[in-house]
This record gives structure tokens, C-alpha cells and sequence, in this order.
């Protein structure tokens, strides 16, 4: 068919020649019932459509439930989206069986209700559990949902959506201290949004990203069916790895592949502030980290301190790191690629994949390794983000401008990740995630804080300025952003239809040239827009498909 071969250009002046033609869902609202009555109907309509029986009491909560509160709260990272005034479902769904995330879409949709799904809960803009352009709407909650089974011999383990990232290293390790998995530095994620996104971690330049490493899945489509990757084929096997979350089906579990690593692994952190050199350092750094060895990650994570002999405000610069190695190679290895760091045998610390895990993630070199296990979130804050990818090295001049601005704000957060090695081999049309070959690394700024009223705006205000300040030194044409650390400055739907024009404005800086691709899957899969949120892949306008 002719459509499938529309460019994006050409489908925008298309759409743009006629404002008819700018909404890409066909879905329209009717008259909504009372609440009373959504619970009513929803809960006939998902008793008679499980084929799993479990007391509503384990499965579904209410507001009146004195555990709706706790359950609503129990995963999500971002506490701007808990306050008061922000939007509740109607209930949450919390399936203990895959038949009764299956139930949930057959109803959801029977019924026009509105499903936000949600699996760590780690949504940089609460969509996972927040609807702020439609209500009323319900929450699938994945967290029962989290066996993990390893097969060492196969090299690959099938994982439940709602495991954490930190409960699958635990189960590779319990088998193996020689295989692991390339995916988030965050041990509290959710495995089955992380991977839609693409799932980073400090194995990527020797292995990829997490998406990278997927074998199959098994998802619940728009018509409630389960389909591994045979059954839904290329297009949309493709789509869910690293196309974003929530735009195609509910993920029910990945099948990963195993990754070969050594049984000793090292790990070190040297901070340097600005009064210890700390400009000239990041600039080398930026000229090498995407050349290093491929077994070392090298990230910078950038913050202000109270330091130095009058205790002053200053920024730091933690360049935190694992080698694929013990720490002899190590050394020689830094001796010859980035000696300006000056890393000593006494900075190093040699361990277990596992152990550096949770070193990685933050936590004491006593934690034992059952923490991963709790699945918990230790990131609990008021916070807004945003993301860049960088191409050619920031000069000093910028990145002392870069340091007056830090210093301004209360509580900011940079973390800088290398790029290069593996990520830079991948094609940019293997998976969705685009930000391949030519980056160097990609940068995510965060501003914190612990109160609720205090004064928010004043931290938007500051981030947005940082961001625009940055803009003549990052990615541009489009100006590249990492859609698990998901940003609605950058555009949003913002009613219940999708627009196509609208969506492409953020679509293009997240995917680049896959957008179109994934437009097209989600035309196919899903053509009334079922799968949506605030910035869900739209499908193309009715007018635009033939």
C-alpha cells in the first residue's frame, strides 16, 4: 500500500493542508458513568473474563480500600505525581495471573475505560500511574506479576514485567558468577518499562543496551490476546523494543540474553572539584570516554558540595566507573587512554559482577546482595529531568558557564554516560533507540527537592534555563532526548484523540527517523489509539492511511 511510504515530511504538509485531518485517533468519548458504576461493570465484566480466579480483595482496590493509598504509592518514583491535587484512578488493577492483565484490556475497552499500566513505576512524568488528559482511568499494576527464570545453559532467562532490574541480577548471579545482563544502574526499575525505553546500563559499550539484548516477549495486545514474538510479528516485536512504554500492548514478560563476564570485575570512584582542576579533567574526559576499552564505563556524575578550607559551595565531579577486568589491566589501560585522572591501585576496589551492581547503584560496600530483592525504590523525590546527547566536546569556556549555573540552584544533578564501543556499532534502525554512532555521551540533568510547596516553579524555571543555555552544544536537527527520562516540555497530547503533527514535535527527538516506523506499527496494531497516554505513538489519521 502507498501510505506506508509517506516520509514524515511529506505526511506533515499533508496533514497541515487541512485542519480536518489533524487528529490522528478515530476514538470518541461517550457519556461517562458514575463511578460507582464504572466499579460495577468493570469488575462483572473481569470476573466473567479471567481465567484465573482470585478474590477481588488481592486483585483490585478501590479508594474506599484501606490499601489503595499504599499500593497506589508503593512504586512510584516521582512524588510531584502523589500530591493532593493530581488526578487518582478509579482503581487499580494489580493482576497475579497473566489472564487477568488480558481481562483488563478486554474490559478496559468493552467499557471505555481509560488503562494507564504500570510496571516499576519509574516514569519520569508519572504516566505509569497519573492521567492528566483523561479520566476517569485505571492503573494496571504489574509488581505480582515477577518470576524470573534462568536458563544458564540456554544463556537466557524469561522475566515477568513486574520484577525490578535489581531482582533479575540477583536470580543471574544466584546461577552464575560468570553471566550477566547489560541493563539499568538503577536496581529498582521495573523490567518491563525499562526495556520498552531501551535500558542503559554500565555495560552497554561492551554489550548494548538492555533492548539490545532481547530474544522474545510476550505481550497482551489491543484485543487481549497473548503473543510471543512469532505471533506478533517483525514490525512489532521491533516496535516494543525501545519504542517507548504503554503506545502497543502490555508487556507481560521479555525473554533476555545472557551476557558472558568475567568473574572479577573492578569498580572506583575519583572526585575532583573545581578547585582541584576539575574543568580541564571533564574536557579530557569528554575527548576520550567513547574511545576508552569497551570493557570500561566511565560516567560523571556532577553535583554541588559544601568544600575546601571555608566549607564553600562548589561543584564536583565523580567520575564513577566499572571495568570488565581486574585492576591491574585496569591501570594499564587508564595509564594509556586517560592518565590525567591520575587513578591509583588504592582507588580500586576488584569484586563480583553483582557486588558492583550494587556499588554502581550506591550502596554500602557491606550491603548484601539480598537488598536487590526488596525492590524498592531508594530515589524518592521531587524532581524534574531532562536529556541531551552530545556529538562534540563542550569547551571549558562552556562548561564554566555550565558551573555558574549549578551553583544557582538548591539541589541539581548531572550525570554524563559514555557512549562509543558496542552502542556505536548498532545501527540506529535495529531497535527504536536511535542514538548510535557520532554520540558521545549523553547527559541527564535533574533538579531535587523534598517539599511540596516549595516554590516548584522556581526549580522548572532553573532547569529550563539550564537547557536552553546547553542547546549550542548538544545534538541538534533534532536535538536528541532519551525517552525513559521522559519530558512533556517537549511536547504532549493534550486531549483524549492523539495528533499526529503534534506528537512528531517530541516523536522525532526520542526516535528520530524510527518515529515514521512506529507510527506505522501503531497505524497497524492498534488504529483506534486504545494504548495512549501523554505521549503515546499516535497512528496515522484515518485520511492519511490510504
Amino acid at each position: 500500500m502507498a501510505f506506508w511510504r509517506i516520509s514524515i515530511c511529506s505526511l506533515l504538509l499533508l496533514l497541515l493542508s487541512s485542519s480536518t485531518m489533524a487528529t490522528a485517533s478515530i476514538y470518541r468519548p461517550r457519556k461517562r458513568p458514575t463511578s460507582s458504576l464504572i466499579q460495577e461493570k468493570f469488575i462483572q465484566c473481569f470476573t466473567g473474563s479471567s481465567q484465573f480466579y482470585v478474590p477481588l480483595s488481592r486483585a483490585f482496590f478501590t479508594p474506599n480500600n484501606a490499601s489503595f493509598t499504599s499500593v497506589l504509592q508503593s512504586t512510584a518514583q516521582n512524588l510531584r505525581y502523589l500530591v493532593p491535587s493530581m488526578p487518582k484512578p478509579e482503581f487499580i488493577i494489580t493482576p497475579l495471573h497473566e489472564s487477568q492483565a488480558q481481562a483488563s484490556v478486554i474490559c478496559a475497552k468493552r467499557l471505555d475505560v481509560h488503562l494507564r499500566v504500570r510496571s516499576g513505576g519509574h516514569d519520569y512524568e508519572g504516566l505509569s500511574y497519573v492521567s492528566q488528559i483523561e479520566s476517569p482511568f485505571v492503573i494496571v499494576d504489574l509488581s505480582k506479576l515477577r518470576s524470573i527464570k534462568v536458563d544458564i545453559q540456554d544463556n537466557s532467562a524469561w522475566v515477568e514485567a513486574g520484577a525490578t532490574i535489581g531482582e533479575v541480577y540477583y536470580r543471574i548471579a544466584e546461577k552464575s558468577n560468570i553471566h550477566g545482563f547489560p541493563a539499568g544502574l538503577c536496581t529498582s526499575l521495573g523490567i518491563g518499562g525499562h526495556i520498552t525505553g531501551g535500558a542503559y546500563g554500565s555495560m552497554m559499550r561492551k554489550f548494548g543496551l538492555g533492548a539490545d539484548n532481547v530474544i522474545d516477549a510476550r505481550i497482551v495486545d489491543v484485543n487481549g490476546r497473548v503473543l510471543d514474538g512469532a505471533a506478533m510479528g517483525e514490525d512489532l516485536f521491533w516496535a516494543i523494543r525501545g519504542g517507548g512504554g504503554a503506545s502497543f500492548g502490555i508487556i507481560l514478560e521479555w525473554k533476555i540474553k545472557l551476557v558472558p563476564i568475567p568473574a572479577t570485575v573492578t569498580v572506583f570512584t575519583v572526585t575532583k572539584s573545581l578547585e582541584q582542576g576539575a574543568t580541564k579533567l571533564l574536557y579530557k574526559w569528554q575527548t576520550v570516554a567513547d574511545k576508552l576499552d569497551e570493557d570500561l564505563f566511565i560516567r560523571v556524575i556532577i553535583q554541588t558540595a559544601n568544600a575546601g578550607k571555608n566549607n564553600a559551595k562548589t561543584v564536583t565531579t565523580s567520575y564513577n566507573a566499572l571495568f570488565l577486568g581486574d585492576a591491574e589491566r585496569l591501570l594499564r589501560v587508564m595509564q594509556q587512554s586517560f592518565p590525567e585522572l591520575g587513578l591509583t591501585r588504592k582507588d580500586c576496589t576488584e569484586t563480583s559482577w553483582i557486588k558492583s551492581v550494587l556499588y554502581i547503584a550506591g550502596y554500602s560496600s557491606n550491603t548484601p546482595a539480598e537488598i536487590l530483592l526488596q525492590g524498592r525504590s531508594t530515589f524518592k523525590n521531587y524532581f524534574k529531568a531532562k536529556s541531551d546527547f552530545v556529538k562534540e566536546a563542550i569547551p571549558e569556556t562552556a562548561l564554566e558557564g555550565l558551573w555558574k549555573r549549578l551553583l544557582e540552584e538548591d539541589s541539581p544533578l548531572m550525570i554524563w554516560n559514555p557512549y562509543g564501543g558496542m552502542m556505536a556499532r548498532i545501527s540506529e534502525s535495529q531497535i527504536p533507540f536511535p542514538h548510535r554512532q557520532g554520540t558521545k555521551f549523553k547527559i541527564q540533568y535533574l533538579t531535587l527537592w523534598q517539599d511540596e510547596d516549595n516554590n516548584a516553579s522556581k526549580h522548572f524555571d532553573w532547569i529550563r534555563r539550564l537547557y536552553n543555555y546547553m542547546a549550542p552544544y548538544v545534538s541538534m536537527f533534532p536535538r536528541g532526548a532519551y525517552v525513559n527520562y521522559r519530558d512533556l516540555d517537549l511536547g504532549m497530547n493534550k486531549n483524549i484523540n492523539t495528533s499526529f503533527i503534534e506528537a512528531s514535535l517530541w516523536g522525532v527527538r526520542y526516535f528520530k527517523d524510527n518515529f515514521m516506523r512506529l507510527v506505522k506499527v501503531k497505524t497497524r496494531v492498534d488504529p483506534n489509539n486504545f494504548f495512549r497516554h501523554e505521549q503515546s505513538i499516535p497512528p496515522l489519521p484515518v485520511q492519511a492511511r490510504y
